[in-house]
């Protein structure tokens, strides 16, 4: 049994032998590893240093000493062990890895011993969390130290393997270098594209600058265009071992530029009549395969699989039949966006059929237990990028259903959610995925709440709900928004209410609750004649129910005064317990609409082959209202991008403001040139712009 009150020192030397053994099991020592009970000593020690009273709270030491231990653990394993293999490129990186991979080991074991602190001193004083500690001081002592050397080693490789010297290549090994920049940046790309992008670009930009400056002496005009497309073809496959796809672009326009623009006059004087030969040649051809992709047969092409499939086809054709010539790739991009435009007849139908896709691939996995593809994810990502007019709308009926799913599946991993929005974060930068992350990062949180509700009503016996209640708490700005509608709900519910009214008001004093009836479930046991069934119900269905407590018949008009719902709403809970699937309700009457005479009873013979049985709400197509919210959303989107336009110029002509407003915007959606035109009236009644009085086709920013 431990002592009541534990002092510093002897508490710190129970930590320092368990804390000794965990380092060395984390090294793979024979001999030492920790059992749960273990475990359970060194977290039950923490606690108990951490909740006794004053003098004898230690939370701050055991902070301090928290970050010590991770300090000294580094210093005398991974610096060591990294500068023995300084001068060894493959050794270097072999071995920064395997100190990174037992970093986090380390990091998480030793972070679940300190939980307590996470829990709430971390949060109270706005400190590093234990995860954050642990990061923070690989990248300070080992990453800070040897990133420069880290980044030679893998120039230095890929030059070998540019050479030819690829005998011996590791391309895992470079492919697991890359992602320790994006996990050292806590998942954001810009530590990444800092440390290792720009001088993996920089460093290919001058290797192929040495190269092309030989190779233009050395051989034919033919020979050379040969050499270097091949160099761009081989670099664009290299690159996806030691680069992200999001570098791509970039790379493959270093190494073109250094290939043919530089030397484009001297590849022009070399050979000019073949270049022209050439040049006539294939364009024709190029044009003649656009021309065939455009006026494939669009029949039932709305239907995304259909496209997808004309896709797979056509690609093989550009690879196999077209020796994977970049001219043809570039056609086809050009006509499949021409052929997705007309498959979808200017509808919105390409962007919500891409959504359900990966709404479907996504739960598909998830029931299966799979690890969901990047060739799936990539097939969606790619075809985003052919409805570029409406990438925006994409990401709104996306959020929908990712947030469908995890309201639905509040238990699971969000391992498949993340990778497919690292993905879209990848392609299309933070502001793409910005509130899709923030509704991943909220059910996280909301878990941390529940748990600290928990030991807040286990510890105020005054509190207890009497009935079993979660909460799961949303950040109104990154989810979509929903309808609100209030209901009088029944005195159990109330009083949970209440209760996390308190708990949640003694921690945000200044942040209000809303509450979202129309998104709860609730767990209600049904008691019928063969047997009872458990009835998993929303809210609004559970509050009705319940008024049967106390009432064998209820008619409309008392169900609407005691619930104080609107007739709209209240029909659309009276028809899916009583018309649909599960007709739990019986009612005078017996038609298939709700009416206002209605009289509503229990079907005491209700039963069902489950013991647990879900009543659905019917299904509100909300398709239109996502439409609306998207267009509504463009419109501020274009008038923001008129106002940044001309505060920059201050004067401007009304096609050129026109053009550059179509450019700014045509990343997420392509504008249209009316919108554009009414916006522009509207910032003039407003006074953001004026009309020049001698030309009315030029305007004047008004600051």
């Amino acid at each position: 049994m431990m002592a009541r009150t534990i002092d510093f020192a002897q508490g710190w030397r129970i930590m320092q032998i368990g804390i000794t053994k965990l380092e060395k099991h984390v090294e793979g020592l024979p001999g030492n590893s920790i059992n749960s009970e273990q475990y359970i000593k060194l977290y039950t020690t923490v606690y108990v240093m951490c909740t006794q009273k004053p003098p004898h709270d230690h939370t701050e030491k055991l902070y301090n000493k928290y970050c010590e231990v991770l300090e000294e653990y580094t210093k005398s394993t991974a610096l060591p062990s990294l500068r023995k293999t300084y001068d060894d490129e493959y050794m270097l990186l072999r071995v920064l890895l395997e100190r990174w991979s037992i970093h986090k080991k380390m990091v998480r074991r030793l972070s679940r011993i300190f939980h307590y602190l996470d829990r709430y001193f971390v949060y109270r004083n706005s400190l590093l969390s234990l995860e954050e500690v642990g990061l923070a001081c690989f990248v300070d002592m080992v990453y800070n130290t040897l990133q420069r050397r880290v980044r030679e080693a893998v120039i230095a490789i890929v030059d070998k393997e540019r050479e030819g010297d690829d005998t011996d290549i590791d391309r895992a090994l470079l492919e697991n270098i890359k992602d320790i920049y994006v996990e050292i940046g806590m998942g954001n790309m810009k530590r990444y594209e800092q440390d290792l992008e720009s001088f993996m670009l920089e460093g290919t930009a001058s290797y192929y600058s040495r190269k092309a400056s030989r190779w233009i002496q050395e051989y034919s005009y033919f020979d050379y265009i040969r050499k270097s497309e091949e160099c761009v073809k081989k670099e664009k496959k290299r690159m996806s071992h030691y680069l992200y796809a999001s570098s791509e672009p970039e790379l493959v326009k270093k190494v073109e530029h250094e290939l043919f623009v530089v030397y484009a006059n001297k590849l022009l004087e070399k050979k000019h009549s073949e270049f022209r030969e050439i040049a006539g040649g294939l364009e024709p051809i190029t044009n003649m395969f656009k021309q065939h992709v455009e006026d494939t047969d669009g029949q039932d092409t709305a239907a995304i699989r259909k496209v997808i499939e004309v896709h797979d086809k056509y690609i093989v054709y550009v690879t196999k039949c077209l020796e994977n010539q970049t001219i043809f790739h570039k056609s086809l991009k050009e006509a499949f966006k021409f052929f997705c435009s007309k498959a979808v007849s200017g509808s919105s139908l390409s962007a919500e059929s891409l959504a359900t896709i990966c709404d479907r691939i996504i739960i598909l996995k998830k029931w299966a237990s799979e690890e969901l593809s990047d060739e799936a994810i990539e097939k969606v990502v790619k075809f985003l990028a052919y409805i570029s007019d409406d990438k925006d709308l994409f990401a709104e009926f996306y959020k929908k259903k990712l947030a469908r799913r995890l309201l639905l599946n509040r238990d699971a991993s969000y391992d498949h959610e993340r990778r497919i929005i690292t993905k879209l974060k990848q392609q299309f930068g933070g502001n793409f995925t910005y509130k899709m992350e923030g509704m991943v990062t909220d059910l996280t949180l909301s878990r941390q709440y529940q748990n600290s509700f928990d030991e807040y009503v286990a510890s105020n016996p005054a509190a207890k709900p009497g009935i079993d209640f979660n909460v799961t708490l949303l950040t109104t700005s990154v989810w979509p928004s929903y309808k609100t509608f209030d209901v009088n709900l029944p005195s159990e519910m109330v009083k949970c209410v209440e209760i996390f009214k308190v708990f949640y008001e003694a921690k945000h004093k200044r942040r209000k609750l809303t509450w979202l009836h129309s998104l709860d479930t609730c767990h209600i046991n049904g008691k019928f004649d063969q047997k009872p069934i458990d009835l998993i119900v929303s809210t609004h269905q559970a509050a009705v129910l319940l008024l049967f407590n106390t009432r064998d018949q209820l008619n409309y008009t008392d169900i609407q005064t005691q619930l104080n719902l609107s007739h709209e709403d209240l029909v659309w809970v009276l028809h899916s317990l009583s018309c649909a699937k599960y007709k739990i309700l019986i009612k005078e009457p017996a038609t298939e609409t709700v009416s206002k005479n209605d009289v509503f009873e229990v079907n005491s013979k209700f039963t069902s082959r489950m013991g647990r049985v879900k009543i659905p709400l019917s299904h509100v197509d909300e398709r239109k209202k996502v439409v609306e919210y998207v267009n509504n959303d463009r419109r501020y989107a274009i008038e923001a991008s008129i106002v940044r336009i001309m505060k920059g110029k201050k004067v401007l002509g009304h096609e050129q403001l026109v053009s550059q407003c179509v450019k700014q915007l045509s990343g997420m959606f392509k504008p249209d040139v009316k919108a554009i035109k009414t916006r522009i009236e509207e910032l003039i009644a407003r006074d953001y712009l004026e009309r020049d009085k001698m030309n009315p086709n030029m305007f004047r920013y008004l600051a």
